[in-house]
């Protein structure tokens, strides 16, 4: 192999590791077998949540994992392999890719990092079933806003008793 061509693969060992360090998720899927229509599809719906799908290879992957210190992720780079990096929402390509592949055969989850800890298939799935970050900071609001709420209904209701009481 000439050192151009090592330089090359170095290079894109350095990018990758640095795409698994920056991203708070990463999930690895096989694309086999899926059409054009349908990798156009997958990609336009990740891209709407800001998550970048890319099919690199293997050995690629595999040295990547090495330098950003992600023991056991190498176990996944079986066949034709595409990760989903995701750098804002940690629970959203597991969400999209998981909705993605109940719908079309061809996707298969194989496992992935989620915030620094790798986690396999099922794990991958609970993750999916969380509502989305927006949805879980509106359901926190509402319940640190309910004891408030409740409080200001007593106190109406108060007033209101005091307000239809007869004057003597």
């Amino acid at each position: 192999m000439s050192e151009a061509t090592i330089a090359v693969k170095a290079s894109m060992v350095e990018e990758v590791a640095g795409k698994f360090n920056d991203a708070v998720s990463a999930v690895v899927v096989d694309v086999r077998g899926l059409t054009v229509e349908q990798s156009n599809d997958l990609r336009k719906q990740l891209r709407e949540e800001n998550i970048e799908l890319k099919v690199i290879k293997n050995k690629i992957l595999t040295r990547a994992a090495e330098s950003a210190n992600l023991e056991g992720l190498q176990e996944l780079f079986v066949g034709p392999s595409a990760v989903a990096f995701s750098k804002e929402d940690a629970i959203a390509p597991a969400r999209i890719l998981k909705k993605f592949a109940d719908s079309v055969e061809a996707l298969e989850i194989k496992g992935g990092v989620i915030e620094g800890n790798i986690v396999n298939v099922e794990e991958i799935n609970k993750f999916a079933a969380l509502p989305s970050r927006d949805g879980l900071l509106s359901m926190l609001l509402s319940t640190l806003q309910a004891p408030v709420r409740n409080f200001a209904y007593a106190v109406k209701a108060v007033s209101d008793a005091k307000d239809e009481e007869p004057a003597a």
